[in-house]
C-alpha cells in the first residue's frame, strides 16, 4: 500500500481539477470569447451599421438573461456534465449552420438576419455551458476551503487567457479569411468543449428536482439572506453598465472614429486580458495578506478612475491603455466576487443562486447594446462619462457598506 501511494502523490491534487474543471473551462472560454467579441465585429463588417452593431450586442445578451433561471435549474437537476455537453454541441451546430448560410447568401437583408439570429442563439447556448462550468468551479472552490480564492483566481485566469487570445483570433480570422474562418474556429472550440465536458461525482446532482420557478425563488431567497454577497452584486451590476457600453461601442469607436481595423479591436481586448491576468495574480496575493475587502476596494478605485478618464481620450494607444487598466480592476473585483460566492452559497442551491447573481450582473449588457444602437457615434463619449459616474457611485456605496460586514474581513480569505 505504501509503494502504491508513494508512486502517485503528485497527481492527486492536480489531475482531478485539471481534467474535471480547468481543461473543459479553457476550451469553452475560448468559444465564449470568440462569440462575445467576434460577432459584433462580424455584424459591423457585414452591415456597416453602428446601430445594428449595438443592436446585435443587445440581441447577444438579452436572451442570455432569460436562459439563466432555466440553466440553473437544469444544472441542479441533471448535473454539469450533461448540460455542458449539450449546450456546447448545440452551439457548434448553430455556428456551422450560420457559416454555411453566410457563404450561400449574396448580401443584404438575408445576411443581416443571419448574423442577428446567430448573436441571439449563441448568447443563449453559451450561458448554459457557462452556468454548468461555474457550478463545477464552485464545487472545486468549496473543496479547497480556505484556499478557494486560489481556485477562483485560476478559473478567472482561464477566462482572461481566453479573452487574451479569442478576440485577437476572431479579428484576424475575420480580416484575413472572412466570416467562414472565424465561425469554423468557434465551432471547433465548441465541439472540443463538448468532448471534454467537466466530469463530476454522482453526489453533485440535486437530490430533489425542483421546478424552474421554485428554483428561481430559492435563488432569490438565498441571495437576500446573504447581505455581503447582495451588496457586492449590486455594486458590480452598476459597474457592468460601463463594461457593457465599452464592449458594445468598441467596434464603432476603434473602426469608425479612430480609423483602425477589426484586428485592432481584437488587440484592444487582448491587451485588456493581459493586464487582467497580471491583476488576478496580484489580487490573489493581496487577498492572502490583506483580505477580501481591501483588495476589492483598491480594484474598485482603479476601475472607476480609468473609466472616468476614458471619455476624455481621443487616440487609440491611450484608449487601449485605459481599457487595459479598467479591465484589470474589474478582474480583481471578480476574484473577490467569485471567492465570496463560493464561500457563502450552500452547495444544494448553488446552481439556482448562481443563476440569479449572473442574471443581475449581466442585465446591464443588453441595455448597453441598446444605448449604442440609439446614441449617435459622436455622442458615445458623453454616454461613457454618465456610465462612469454611475459606476463610481455604485462601487463606492457597495464597498462602504461591505466594510461593516464580517464576510469580507481578512479571516474570510
Amino acid at each position: 500500500m505504501r509503494a502504491r501511494t508513494g508512486n502517485r502523490p503528485s497527481h492527486r491534487p492536480v489531475s482531478p481539477l485539471l481534467r474535471r474543471v480547468y481543461l473543459p473551462r479553457s476550451v469553452d472560454a475560448a468559444a465564449f470569447a470568440m462569440t462575445t467579441y467576434g460577432i459584433p465585429l462580424l455584424v459591423l463588417a457585414t452591415t456597416g451599421s453602428a446601430a445594428l452593431t449595438g443592436l446585435a450586442f443587445a440581441l447577444e445578451w438579452a436572451p442570455r438573461l432569460m436562459a439563466f433561471a432555466v440553466a440553473g435549474a437544469l444544472v441542479d437537476r441533471h448535473g454539469t456534465t450533461r448540460v455542458f455537453r449539450l449546450a456546447a454541441t448545440a452551439r457548434a451546430t448553430l455556428v456551422l449552420a450560420a457559416a454555411l448560410l453566410l457563404g450561400a447568401q449574396t448580401g443584404g437583408l438575408g445576411k443581416t438576419i443571419t448574423v442577428m439570429a446567430l448573436a441571439a442563439g449563441t448568447g443563449v447556448l453559451t450561458e448554459f455551458s457557462y452556468v454548468a462550468a461555474e457550478t463545477a468551479g464552485g464545487l472545486a472552490s468549496r473543496t479547497a476551503g480556505a484556499r478557494a480564492h486560489r481556485v477562483q483566481s485560476v478559473l478567472l485566469g482561464i477566462d482572461q487567457t481566453a479573452t487574451l487570445a479569442g478576440p485577437a483570433l476572431a479579428g484576424l480570422l475575420l480580416a484575413h479569411t472572412s466570416a467562414t474562418g472565424m465561425l469554423a474556429a468557434t465551432a471547433a472550440f465548441s465541439l472540443l468543449a463538448a468532448a471534454l465536458a467537466p466530469k463530476q461525482h454522482t453526489d453533485q446532482h440535486a437530490t430533489t428536482p425542483a421546478a424552474v420557478r421554485q428554483g428561481w425563488k430559492t435563488g432569490w431567497q438565498t441571495l437576500r439572506a446573504l447581505p455581503a454577497l447582495g451588496w457586492l452584486v449590486a455594486g458590480l451590476t452598476l459597474s457592468n453598465l460601463a463594461v457593457g457600453l465599452l464592449q458594445a461601442a468598441a467596434p464603432v469607436i476603434v473602426i469608425q472614429q479612430f480609423g483602425h481595423s477589426s484586428a485592432e479591436v481584437g488587440l484592444l481586448w487582448s491587451a485588456a486580458a493581459a493586464a487582467s491576468l497580471i491583476a488576478i495574480s496580484l489580487c490573489r496575493h493581496a487577498i492572502d495578506h490583506c483580505g477580501l475587502w481591501p483588495a476589492g476596494a483598491v480594484c474598485a478605485t482603479i476601475t472607476a478612475s480609468a473609466c472616468l478618464t476614458l471619455a476624455l481620450t481621443h487616440t487609440y494607444p491611450a484608449y487601449l491603455a485605459l481599457i487595459a487598466l479598467f479591465m484589470a480592476g474589474e478582474s480583481g473585483m471578480t476574484v473577490v466576487l467569485r471567492t465570496l460566492r463560493s464561500h457563502l452559497i450552500p452547495a444544494d442551491v448553488f446552481g439556482n443562486t448562481l443563476a440569479v447573481t449572473i442574471l443581475l450582473l449581466l442585465t446591464p449588457f443588453p441595455v448597453a447594446g441598446l444605448l449604442v444602437a440609439a446614441i449617435p457615434p459622436s455622442q458615445l463619449g458623453h454616454a461613457i462619462t454618465v456610465c462612469a459616474v454611475l459606476q463610481a457611485i455604485g462601487l463606492a456605496t457597495a464597498f462602504t457598506r461591505l466594510r461593516t460586514l464580517p464576510d469580507l474581513r481578512p479571516s474570510a480569505a
